[in-house]
């Protein structure tokens, strides 16, 4: 391994007669060959490990590893030094084993043991005669070799490596290629609890599982950033692999691009891409070679009247769906925003508004779906809106969202999905997972520990979720596919980026800037780093008509009503005027029937009087 020698004043240590000079030692990488094909770059990552340097300390005769850094050495004879062991003191004031007076150095390892105490624990520690196989007291692994004890606590037990830790580690460029962060990291010889509780219950950035208050850890300054000090170093013992889990910190590949031609990429970039756009326009038949133009009609079974097609521009005073400016053109059949020509609009439009408007691939749908990865008894049939269901909104068995839109479904076992949902794939990847195949899998209900890594649910009774095979990694099918990598929302003039853990130099506690409630940030949300604000992923809907009172009741990740389109008018016998399909703002107060509030659900609002029903109430009225 080469050594780099770094120009700065020497150091003059009291146990050599020479100046020591600081070096730093640099990682041990295979790298990638550039001039390698993509595939193959696809398949070799840099390796990074850490390896013993040829020589040892000479005051405390173990060996220097590369994940000490660095190291002092005589350029003169062959003396080298742990930066850790060179800037100990030559005397120690009033040491607690021996008050009143001063300790001095001395050859061997008496001072190193005194240093132990000094940093970590309230006792001497003494270094054992002979290596063992225990559990250490520091990283909570256990491992095979060199210990040092304490002389009045004797289960107290710290491997050399760990006694050896810097107090100062910058990972960035020292671990093996798993994870990076741009800050040095510091020692901490506890987690308290209560400071575990403070910081929201953090897990590990590597690994992803917990820590425990009493083992020793590195935490960055800057940063809500925590890591098990194993994880850190990455050095792992052969003597204990075969208990170790995957890490989640993992990038190196666990699948073959050249196997998963179609793989789709998640998160989609923004909120007018969706996995429907994405199966549609591979579908060469239905949208791509189509030979329609502008002003052509098409007559749909989703609606009474024409549908006319616009490709190349809107109607006159008429807009795509545009957040920023406060502008709403939701499709009638997926129920996302509209953002692009091509479209089709009802021939019956007028200058202010859509009376139903589909995108081009959801006026083509096929009319069946057969062999549905979630329901394989029967053929799915495309059904504009389901007869039995009130004001044609129904719960997708998938996304377990509310929606009024198109659907897929089976009659006989009243299995009904939104079209969306009804082409999820079999496997995808996830920014929040690089690299590791993300499959579709029915969870069962005996896993009671297994929750989303998007919004902290537990998957044990859902349906279908996203599980990574090499990973204890599981996401909600509805945080995978409906959480667009940037949103925009009129709160911030920059777009809102998607975080999956806390935001570089951010240490203070999140507050959403819409609903303000503190939430936790290992849940995701949206973040803008140049102003700092962030937002609750469920509070930055698409839908702009609930701007006020976005934050739904149930404190998922998805905005509840994603999936709804509100509008149209609906008569009831017990009120005179008609009903408004809206959201329930703090202002509408309580169902006029049930006296519960309306706040954060579907209801109908007369626009005239106060006079306002939660949706459930209004269905029974028209029964």
């Amino acid at each position: 391994m080469d050594s780099s020698i770094v120009v700065m004043d020497p150091l003059h240590h009291f146990d050599h007669e020479h100046p020591l000079y600081l070096v730093h030692l640099p990682q041990q990488a295979h790298h990638k060959n550039e001039n390698a094909d993509d595939e193959d770059e696809d398949e070799v990552e840099d390796e990074v490990e850490f390896v013993e340097e040829d020589r040892q300390c000479n005051l405390c005769k173990e060996q220097i590893w590369s994940f000490h850094l660095c190291y002092y050495s005589c350029k003169t004879c062959n003396y080298s030094l742990h930066k850790f062991c060179a800037e100990l003191h030559r005397k120690l004031q009033n040491h607690p084993l021996h008050p009143g007076r001063h300790l001095s150095f001395s050859s061997g390892k008496e001072y190193l043991w005194v240093s132990l105490w000094y940093l970590s624990h309230p006792h001497q520690l003494e270094r054992m005669s002979w290596p063992i196989v225990s559990s250490c007291v520091a990283c909570g692994n256990k491992h095979e070799g060199v210990f040092f004890q304490c002389t009045t606590c004797p289960r107290f037990l710290v491997n050399l490596e760990c006694a050896l830790l810097p107090t100062k580690l910058l990972i960035q460029n020292h671990t093996d290629g798993s994870f990076t962060h741009s800050h040095p990291l510091t020692l901490a010889y506890s987690f308290p609890y209560l400071d575990i509780l403070a910081k929201y219950l953090p897990l590990c950035r590597v690994c992803g599982h917990r820590f425990y208050s009493h083992l020793w850890i590195y935490k960055c300054d800057k940063c809500l950033y925590y890591v098990h000090v194993d994880c850190a170093t990455s050095k792992r013992e052969p003597f204990m692999s075969i208990f170790q889990t995957a890490s989640l910190g993992k990038t190196y590949k666990n699948f073959k691009e050249d196997e998963y031609p179609n793989l789709l990429h998640c998160p989609f970039q923004d909120e007018g891409d969706n996995l429907l756009k994405r199966y549609m326009s591979n579908q060469h038949k239905l949208i791509g070679d189509s030979k329609q133009h502008g002003g052509e009609m098409l007559t749909h079974a989703s609606h009474q009247h024409a549908l006319i097609l616009f490709d190349k521009q809107t109607p006159a005073g008429a807009s795509l769906h545009d957040p920023m400016k406060r502008i709403q053109l939701l499709c009638d059949g997926c129920v996302k925003p509209i953002m692009t020509v091509p479209f089709y609009v009802c021939c019956q439009y007028d200058d202010e508004q859509y009376c139903f408007v589909l995108h081009e691939w959801c006026a083509k749908l096929p009319a069946e779906v057969q062999e549905y990865v979630g329901h394989l008894e029967h053929t799915l049939v495309l059904l504009p809106k389901i007869p039995s269901k009130f004001f044609g909104v129904f719960k997708c068995a998938v996304c377990e969202l509310p929606s009024n839109g198109f659907s897929y479904g089976c009659t006989i076992c009243n299995f009904y999905v939104d079209i969306n949902c009804a082409f999820i794939p079999k496997e995808i990847t996830h920014d929040a997972h690089p690299n590791h195949l993300l499959s579709i899998v029915k969870p069962s209900d005996t896993q009671s520990e297994e929750y989303c890594k998007a919004c902290g649910y537990w998957v044990g009774q859902r349906n279908l979720v996203y599980h990574c095979s090499s990973c204890n990694f599981y996401i909600d099918v509805e945080c995978a596919l409906l959480l667009p990598r940037v949103i925009k929302h009129k709160l911030d003039k920059h777009p809102l980026n998607l975080r999956y853990e806390p935001a570089e130099n951010h240490t203070s506690e999140y507050f959403c800037e819409i609903c303000e409630y503190q939430f936790t940030p290992w849940e995701w949300f949206y973040h803008c780093t140049t102003c700092a604000q962030s937002v609750h992923a469920a509070c930055v809907p698409l839908i702009l008509q609930c701007e006020q009172n976005t934050y739904a009741d149930n404190r998922k990740c998805v905005y509840e009503f994603l999936n709804v389109k509100f509008g149209g008018t609906l008569e009831i016998k017990d009120h005179s005027h008609s009903l408004a399909f809206v959201q329930g703002l703090e202002s509408d107060g309580r169902c006029s029937k049930c006296r519960n509030r309306l706040q954060y659900k579907m209801i109908f609002k007369c626009l005239e009087c106060e006079y306002a029903l939660h949706f459930e109430c209004a269905s029974s009225s028209v029964n």
